[in-house]
């Protein structure tokens, strides 16, 4: 778990810093760092179980925002028939940015969610 735990704090901080080009990077780059910082501290074994609820509760949230708003990933999946999301991002296609920050937090979410799993089958 440890190494699992440190490559996705390297990778967060790198997603952190691909985030600088980003329109609203105020906003991400923050979470990501926070997600970061949360692998971190389980790397050195002071896990801050409370937090990651915390960052879980915030990302998940912002996810539902993402999801349901205009332009979010439903618009994306039913109006835009799932176009593709690796093409280049354009003022007039909101819904591909909204969409890839939506996997973004997925991401995060899964990545805390695995540790807190983790904790409660080593606890049982």
């Amino acid at each position: 778990m440890r190494i699992f735990n440190l490559t996705w704090s390297i990778l967060f901080v790198l997603f952190a810093a691909l985030q600088l080009n980003d329109p609203d990077p105020w906003v991400w780059i923050p979470l990501y760092l926070m997600a970061a910082g949360l692998c971190f501290y389980r790397y050195t074994e002071k896990a801050k179980p409370r937090l990651e609820q915390t960052a879980i509760l915030i990302y998940g949230m912002y996810a539902l925002f993402l999801m349901f708003t205009k332009d979010g990933v439903m618009d994306w999946f039913q109006d835009h028939e799932a176009e593709n999301l690796v093409q280049s991002m354009k003022a007039t296609k909101p819904w591909i940015e909204n969409t890839r920050e939506f996997g973004g937090l997925g991401i995060m979410v899964v990545v805390l969610a695995f540790n807190l799993v983790k904790d409660r089958k080593k606890s049982a």
